[in-house]
């Protein structure tokens, strides 16, 4: 598959990056999705050598999360750290729980606020969007989701579709792609582990290797604007395993 990523946060209990960036390079992949703990408080010297390291191993960052509040905070470093890095994607990632709305308004006026903090990102020629996890799919009061408030409030937001998470949120992810495809500019390929399963990996699964029916999804996504094919794994007590299995299965899709 061209333009399959890694999600670094995956491998975040393996370090050194140095490390696991070679280990990546190895099995094939072209790129990798950044965190903003890698790179947030890092001086310009620190972001001229992460690009570089990148760079040998043969790896782009066409995509990264960065936090609402350093969006918010220091809107024009987090367009210097994308510039610097080669991103063409920021994508804001979470909100705790305790900073959640609770109420259809509450999640409009969130989708408001995430439209602002990305106009310094889009102005600056690059796409800003939201990564969803489950929460943003349980029905709120008036009938709606979450996940609907968020994209009516914030109109020019992409969608970095976590499909894993959809499923886990109780929501169908070919009704949501079929209403949402045209925001979709990079997905998340993550597989969930048969019932009963991998507990010791939060549930979660190599890609190809649980219950996610990826082909069929593919083959729906491939019809959307989404650039970016991120493979993750939230717990993986295997690095080298997750690494080099779902490389395989991405690659038959």
């Amino acid at each position: 598959m061209t333009n399959l990523s890694f999600q670094l946060y995956s491998a975040r209990n393996y370090p050194p990056l140095s490390d696991v960036l070679k280990l990546l390079a190895a099995a094939g992949y072209k790129e990798v999705e950044g965190i903003g703990g890698m790179y947030a408080d890092l001086d310009d010297a620190g972001l001229a050598a992460l690009r570089a390291e990148l760079d040998s191993n043969g790896l782009a960052m066409p995509t990264g999360h960065f936090a609402l509040d350093f969006l918010e905070k220091e809107p024009a470093r987090a367009v210097k750290i994308a510039k610097v890095l080669g991103m063409e994607s920021v994508y804001c990632p979470y909100i705790l729980p305790e900073h959640r709305p609770t109420d259809a308004k509450g999640w409009y006026a969130f989708g408001q606020r995430l439209q602002k903090a990305g106009a310094p990102i889009r102005d600056a020629g690059l796409d800003f969007g939201w990564h969803n996890h489950d929460f943003e799919f349980f029905a709120l009061e008036d009938g709606s989701t979450p996940q609907d408030q968020i994209f009516a409030g914030g109109p020019d937001l992409s969608w970095e579709a976590d499909i894993a998470w959809v499923i886990r949120g109780g929501a169908d992810p070919f009704a949501w792609i079929e209403k949402l495809g045209s925001r979709i500019t990079a997905v998340h390929l993550k597989d969930i582990a048969p019932k009963g399963e991998n507990a010791d990996e939060d549930g979660w699964a190599d890609v190809g290797h649980g219950v996610v029916p990826w082909a069929k999804l593919m083959a729906v996504l491939k019809n959307t604007p989404a650039r970016h094919f991120v493979v993750e794994h939230d717990n993986p007590n295997d690095l080298k395993r997750l690494v080099t299995r779902s490389i395989a299965s991405a690659n038959s899709y």
